[in-house]
């Protein structure tokens, strides 16, 4: 085995605020400790959270590292006492709570899968984050069974275009998807979406209701929040599922409960962050037990818009907020 360095480069928050505040910076070399294994990471993905973290409004749970990116791809360079199955040397990637943006990041074994065959880094670095959330909020609290309708809220972020093809691949029957312009729209179909929705000229509460013959769809997957809240449920049909992973439009909404009571809807959500080692590793199993195939298969591929260089962090997380991009973008090491 290689000796280790003392220390890496990192990317750190020097302050709460916009993209500059994104800095280069020398860390010392974290270890595993029990149970955990230390990547030596080739590429990290970008996710809203880290742009949330970088602005002050997501602090990173106890324990975890300050340094942010929460899913990464690299080769095993060290492990912990009680690790089982990962061999140093072995190419993975993996879950983290922080700690991504960096030369090198420790994961817990259980949330670390092997590198689809197929797959570049770069593409293994935009799978876990996505992949865990997709599968535990469409598929596990969702119940989405194959021939459901589904509309899918943010298409063409790294979320929607993971969950786009997922669902196509797991049998949906109609796939609905919202995106800011025409563009993107076609670029939701293109992934497997049966209509893209221009939100900022349509109606998706229109056009579900009028595709599905006026029943409405099975499940939703939202991101946005707001006003979304009340047009969810009424685009939802009887015993329809609405799950929330984030609010981009605002965490509060006055509603009417009543259509949802009449539906015998269901209205939930999860965060991914802060759940246990144990949670994690029972996601990434199903993951490789399902998922993983597919990506294998080619029927699900991770859509990189633009790679960055870890030092160029700041120019990453403009572009996130820029909106322009489709799919994952991502930092090489």
């Amino acid at each position: 085995m290689t000796a280790l360095p003392a220390t890496m480069t990192a990317i750190e928050i020097t302050e709460p605020g916009g993209p500059e505040v994104l800095r280069p910076a020398t860390r010392p070399m974290p270890l595993p400790g029990a149970g955990e294994v230390l990547i030596q990471v080739a590429a990290s993905g970008i996710n809203r959270p880290d742009v949330m973290q970088r602005k002050g409004e997501y602090p990173p749970p106890a324990g975890a590292s300050d340094i942010p990116g929460l899913e990464v791809a690299g080769t095993v360079a060290a492990v912990g006492l009680g690790v089982n199955h990962t061999k140093i040397g072995d190419a993975v990637c993996a879950l983290v709570t922080g700690g991504g943006y960096a030369s090198y990041c420790v994961a817990p074994e259980p949330q670390c899968l092997p590198v689809p065959k197929g797959l570049g880094m770069a593409e293994a670095a935009a799978l876990p984050e996505t992949c865990f959330t997709v599968w535990t909020n469409l598929f596990e609290r969702g119940q989405f069974t194959p021939g459901e309708t589904v509309l899918i809220h943010g298409g063409t972020s790294g979320i929607g275009t993971t969950a786009i093809q997922l669902a196509k691949a797991l049998g949906a029957h109609q796939i609905f998807a919202t995106a800011g312009s025409r563009d993107k729209c076609h670029a939701c179909e293109r992934l497997g979406a049966t209509r893209g929705i221009d939100y900022k000229h349509e109606d998706f509460v229109k056009i579900t209701k009028e595709a599905t013959g006026g029943r409405g769809v099975d499940v939703i997957l939202d991101m946005v929040g707001g006003d979304y809240v009340q047009r969810n449920i009424n685009a939802l049909a009887v015993e329809g599922r609405i799950i929330y992973i984030a609010f981009l439009q605002g965490a509060k909404a006055e509603i009417n409960l009543a259509p949802l009571m009449m539906k015998r809807g269901t209205l939930t959500g999860s965060t991914l962050r802060a759940r246990s080692v144990e949670q994690k590793g029972a996601i990434a199993a199903s993951l490789r037990r399902v998922v993983w195939p597919l990506i294998e298969q080619g029927k699900v591929k991770p859509q990189i818009f633009r790679s960055f260089p870890l030092a160029e962090a700041a120019e990453a997380h403009r572009l996130m907020e820029s909106s322009a991009h489709i799919g994952k973008i991502v930092l090489t090491v």
